[in-house]
């Protein structure tokens, strides 16, 4: 039986390699310091036959760092959010980081409570998805001296800095190419109205329409949620009109769900009946019965700037003026819109 060892010296020894490279090994920075797999192999093998494991906590205090973060997203069940949380755990840990995941149910109360409960825990850095209409209690929150790095979304007339996706273009894209494709009467089936994601994409439906001649019908942007249950209402609500859309544009894949289910009900097909573009690119999106047409958002660029340029706040102490970006999204094209009158 492999007796155990007591600290990296006594393992690097063992092993003939430098108390250095079995320190980078052990706290997840190989890839940073390009320490050859073969290395990084030798080392963990020989942690786990040695019974070693570095006391994180004693690291810690010397260093007056936690190395955890704090990731707070408003639903860990919407494919969107699971997508982006996997990438920060990943990166995270590549960096030699642990994350703690909290889910704020879509709730504002819920998020306030996570902040301070990842605060007692003593987190370094928290990445915020934020929601609902109020920023006041981020601002707050982050003059206890936490970094607070902001995805998804941007919070207007703050200093917090954050990732997201130029939710104009992804929109004014969409529609135009819907248009191009022969369509004049396009829906929008709207998320949470105040905040910017949503008034971003608005903004590009309207423009792209007005670009192009068409009249802007207040009667066709619809809907307040970014939900199922929303798509799926509003589209009944769009379907019973005498004037009924040729296509739709849903701001989020669960409002696009919910259009799906919405038309399924009243035997209308896609594209046949109605066109759709979706906002989020989904594992599931190429695969549907009618292959759909999406604005993919750079979920894993998104998360990975996050971490980086958090972990680079936390160890300069100092926030990096360039970090605020709106990464331009793709369309991907696929089956769901049909070309009519063109």
């Amino acid at each position: 039986m492999a007796r155990n060892v007591k600290n990296i010296k006594e393992l690097a020894a063992l092993i003939g390699i430098s108390a250095t490279t079995v320190s980078r090994v052990l706290n997840g920075k190989a890839e940073l310091y390009r320490i050859s797999p073969a290395t990084s192999k030798k080392v963990l093998n020989a942690a786990n036959e040695f019974s070693y494991y570095p006391d994180r906590i004693a690291r810690g205090l010397r260093l007056k760092r936690t190395e955890t973060l704090g990731l707070i997203i408003p639903d860990i069940a919407n494919p969107f959010f699971a997508s982006i949380a996997k990438t920060i755990e990943f990166e995270t840990r590549r960096n030699g980081y642990s994350l703690i995941l909290g889910d704020s149910l879509d709730d504002i109360q819920t998020e306030t409570e996570l902040l301070n409960l990842f605060a007692g825990r003593k987190v370094d850095g928290i990445i915020l998805a934020p929601v609902g209409h109020s920023s006041a209690h981020i601002e707050e929150f982050q003059k206890r001296g936490i970094p607070v790095m902001v995805i998804d979304r941007y919070l207007p007339g703050t200093k917090i800095p954050f990732i997201t996706t130029d939710n104009y273009a992804g929109a004014f894209e969409a529609v135009e190419y819907m248009i191009s494709k022969g369509h004049r009467v396009i829906a929008c089936i709207q998320g949470l109205k105040g905040i910017s994601v949503n008034t971003d994409r608005v903004q590009g439906y309207r423009d792209a329409l007005e670009k192009n001649n068409i009249t802007v019908d207040n009667h066709m942007i619809l809907g307040n949620d970014f939900g199922v249950e929303n798509g799926y209402i509003q589209t009944q609500i769009l379907m019973s009109r005498e004037k009924m859309p040729t296509a739709i544009l849903a701001l989020s894949n669960l409002i696009s769900i919910g259009v799906m289910r919405a038309l399924s009900e009243k035997n209308l097909s896609i594209p046949d009946d109605v066109s759709i573009v979706s906002f989020d690119d989904q594992p599931y999106s190429a695969f549907l019965a009618s292959p759909m047409t999406t604005v993919e958002q750079l979920k894993e660029e998104i998360a990975r700037i996050a971490v980086n340029g958090l972990l680079a706040w936390i160890r300069t102490g100092k926030i990096d003026q360039q970090i605020d970006k709106m990464l331009k999204p793709k369309l991907i094209f696929r089956k769901s819109v049909k070309t009519i009158n063109v």
